[in-house]
């Protein structure tokens, strides 16, 4: 048997979270169910009794993993299971992964692996918003030492209110979308999109979700105090804290100096490994033991820290000798790939991107398969961190979580702004390759992607830029850095992105080191991130300041035309005959769609004379004859009583013997032959089964009367 104890947790209109435990998975260090209507998350968190030799870091795993069996589906694909993570499933993870790693106890460092699994899925509730509860609640229940709780939400502005964990649907018309992950205490991740709103109202979104954070912490609190948690004691680190005090004394100085020496960054990086070095040397000619290098390299990196740090607050230098507001030189050019569709290259200081844009069709749009969401995607951005753009001699295995993550963010800046409906018919591709990284390539990936596509000539509503924050603090001493570097990413206590346009933000992502963190120092770095935005976007703008007004001359043309929607099965033909003809004799692609009472036709080729030749016959498929027009047409069969001509794909008429010329013909091969190209013009449309009248003769120039024997009202000669 088992003992179930179960929270619940109100949001509003009838919508409730619970919260249990002791059902499922008891062998697990911690598990929960978190259920919100009639979607289930199990999450599970296991951790090792003991941390592995030389392990100076927490080795914290977190998964989050969808079902297909929790919405009544089954997988795609030839095995018909659950494969490998997809982004949806890696960018959830990362979200939870964020909130978690902070608050374990730097001391701890056995394995820990943390697992969320979507098991049971409402299609009007979205799970990413429940896992980091879901995790939270699984290590508040455990053993393992953590300093949580924490939760997360979703908050939405809809029709010009907030609201806490919205359905899909609600979100469709939200300006605001953001997920927020905080302790009770603390804001420690923001990360979401935003339709070019304010820095107040960003602000207000997130306290807004704290609050609702408040709520859901102290509910795992109340559980972990009726089970009677006791948290497990660890010794995982040994330390010498004599060294730590002798490497700190004798080396802190000229590491200050080195910090202050404003060196590139590989010299600079050489320079702190040669100090290190020099003192490890040191240290083994003055004793007969073995040094502990990794404790040295331990303490050395806390002198780094400390120096770096006590830098910017107490002298206003940064490592690369600039203000504390100042953005690095700026350079950047368009069309530098001349086979692409557009192209750019952004470089910021030691950070940049070259990024193309690819056109293509409705056949080349992304196709969604989520286990609650499934649809395509027009717009796409792919992120790639090259090893040698941080100088590393290792291979490229491909695209890795955080990959993922930077390009979705870099996405998320740039999707409002690009044009839908008959505004953009094509399906866009945007890849950034990272050559070279030393802070923030993701908002790199932004400006070059900003820049790229106006190279392209897709007429973006506004350009975006964005730029990446930076804190430094020390009790009452604060220092908030624009357009950080890697070393003050990794050494400082926040790395705040920002992209928008000169209207407003369009998308961020927060991740907060610290606790403790006020609301006047976010709301200074958002108006500092103000002004860095601005002054990159007017780089940017000095190298292509509009999109160009005409595609390039290689860039495959779309033309998007109309249809009744009883007509798309005229141009597609019985099993695609047709369709499928008119690609193969043009050399043009064609896609068709419904949406509602018309179809959409696509046609996609590089030459203007293909497209010409394919939007012909199209045009010929659904064209209805009028009486009175004109057509060139083609003979396709004889008959004794006249020939029948196609003057559209698929439609003939009846050409009469007596409407082919003036004169009385005995055969119509005297003047008419199969194949022949023949201009005729429609006399009569027979409503009640559309049959066609064709004469050729009135187009003709009437003979003299002495010439033309006496005819009746009918055309027919008078005997």
């Amino acid at each position: 048997m088992y003992k179930l104890i179960k929270k619940t947790i109100d949001l509003g209109e009838g919508r409730e979270i619970t919260v249990e435990t002791g059902k499922l998975a008891k062998q697990a260090d911690g598990s929960v169910v978190v259920t919100m209507g009639r979607t289930m998350l199990l999450a599970t968190v296991v951790s090792a009794k003991d941390a592995r030799e030389d392990v100076d870091f927490m080795p914290l795993s977190v998964e989050y993993k969808e079902k297909y069996s929790s919405f009544g589906r089954y997988p795609g694909g030839f095995l018909k299971r659950e494969g490998r993570a997809n982004d949806y499933e890696i960018l959830v993870s990362r979200l939870v992964d964020r909130a978690l790693r902070p608050l374990f106890p730097d001391d701890f460092h056995a394995e820990t692996f943390v697992n969320v699994q979507l098991i049971s899925a409402d299609k009007d509730v979205m799970p990413d918003s429940l896992a980091g509860l879901a995790a939270s609640a699984a290590l508040s229940v455990s053993d393992i030492p953590f300093h949580g709780p924490i939760s997360e939400v979703r908050v939405a502005r809809i029709d010009g209110k907030f609201m806490i964990n919205p359905s899909f649907e609600q979100l469709e018309r939200a300006d605001i979308d953001i997920l927020v992950a905080a302790t009770f205490d603390n804001v420690m991740m923001v990360e979401g999109e935003m339709d070019e709103v304010s820095e107040q109202e960003m602000l207000e979104a997130i306290k807004i979700a704290h609050e609702a954070i408040k709520v859901q912490c102290k509910i795992q609190t109340e559980l972990a105090e009726e089970l009677k948690i006791v948290k497990r004691e660890y010794s995982h680190e040994t330390n010498d804290e004599e060294l730590s005090k002798r490497i700190h004394d004798d080396l802190y100085d000229q590491v200050y100096e080195i910090a202050k020496s404003q060196k590139a960054k590989h010299e600079r990086s050489e320079a702190f490994k040669a100090a290190e070095a020099a003192y490890v040397e040191k240290l083994q000619a003055e004793s007969e033991e073995e040094i502990q290098t990794k404790l040295v390299a331990k303490y050395f990196h806390d002198v780094e820290k400390k120096a770096v740090r006590n830098l910017i607050l107490e002298e206003g230098i940064r490592l690369d000798g600039r203000k504390t507001n100042e953005i690095r030189p700026i350079w950047s050019e368009v069309d530098y790939l001349p086979a692409a569709h557009g192209s750019a290259i952004f470089t910021r200081g030691e950070t940049q991107s070259l990024t193309t844009v690819t056109l293509g069709t409705k056949l080349d749009e992304k196709v969604i398969d989520q286990v609650q969401v499934q649809g395509k995607e027009k717009f796409v951005l792919h992120y790639n961190f090259l090893p040698f753009s941080t100088g590393d001699a290792r291979p490229y295995r491909g695209v890795g979580r955080r990959e993922v993550g930077h390009g979705n963010l870099a996405y998320r800046a740039l999707k409002g702004m690009i044009p839908k409906g008959e505004e953009n018919p094509y399906a866009i591709r945007v890849v950034s390759d990272i050559l070279e990284s030393n802070g923030s390539s993701s908002m790199a990936t932004v400006c070059a992607g900003t820049l790229a596509l106006m190279d392209a000539g897709i007429k973006i509503k506004k350009p975006v830029s964005g730029i990446a924050m930076g804190l430094i603090t020390d009790s009452d001493k604060y220092a908030v850095l624009s357009d950080i570097l890697g070393d003050e990413d990794h050494l400082g206590d926040m790395d705040f992105k920002v992209t928008g346009t000169v209207d407003g933000i369009t998308a961020c992502q927060m991740d907060i080191k610290i606790e403790g963190l006020s609301y006047e120092i976010m709301n200074k770095a958002l108006d500092q991130a103000k002004e860095g935005r601005m002054h990159i976007l007017g780089e940017m703008l000095k190298t292509i300041s509009e999109p160009r007004a005409e595609f390039k001359s290689h860039t495959p043309r779309i033309v998007q035309l109309t249809i009744p929607k009883e007509m798309i099965g005229a141009v597609i033909g019985p099993g695609g005959k047709v369709i499928q003809d008119i690609q193969e004799k043009t050399g043009a692609t064609i896609t068709i769609t419904q949406e509602g009472d018309i179809g959409i036709v696509d046609i996609f080729a590089e030459d203007k004379d293909v497209i010409n030749a394919a939007l012909a016959r199209v045009n010929g498929i659904i064209e209805v004859p009028e009486v009175g027009k004109v057509y060139q047409g083609k003979v396709k069969s004889i008959v004794a009583f006249g020939a029948f001509v196609e003057i559209l794909p698929g439609k003939d008429g009846l050409l009469h013997i007596s409407e082919i010329a003036w004169k009385r013909l005995e055969k119509v091969e005297e003047v008419l032959k199969e194949g022949d190209e023949v201009e005729v013009k429609v006399i009569e449309v027979d409503q009640r089964n559309g049959k066609l009248k064709l004469s050729r003769k009135v187009l003709l120039p009437r003979p003299e009367k002495k010439d033309n024997p006496p005819r009746s009202e009918d055309g027919e000669e008078k005997k």
